[in-house]
């Protein structure tokens, strides 16, 4: 997938668990585990603003785009 998910990265420098964002944004750990995992199909733009106010973050910072996927280098 060319979309990488930072999300762990931005947790860590906050020193914050993913149960205490969840709580926060108002979204279940389980979603929360999904997104960071990379394996959820889109995200609404009012949970990614309410993820940056917490992490004091860009989007950006959460989302990554590489123009390479992972089976390009198995060649």
């Amino acid at each position: 997938m060319p979309i990488i998910v930072r999300l762990d990265v931005q947790l860590s420098l906050k020193k914050m668990k993913s149960k205490e964002l969840a709580r926060r944004i108002g979204i279940s750990e389980q979603n929360l585990s999904l997104l960071k995992s990379g394996k959820v199909k889109g995200v609404r733009f009012e949970t990614l603003e309410k993820i940056c106010a917490e992490l004091d973050c860009q989007p950006g910072d959460i989302l990554e785009y590489s123009s390479s996927s992972p089976t390009d280098n198995e060649d």
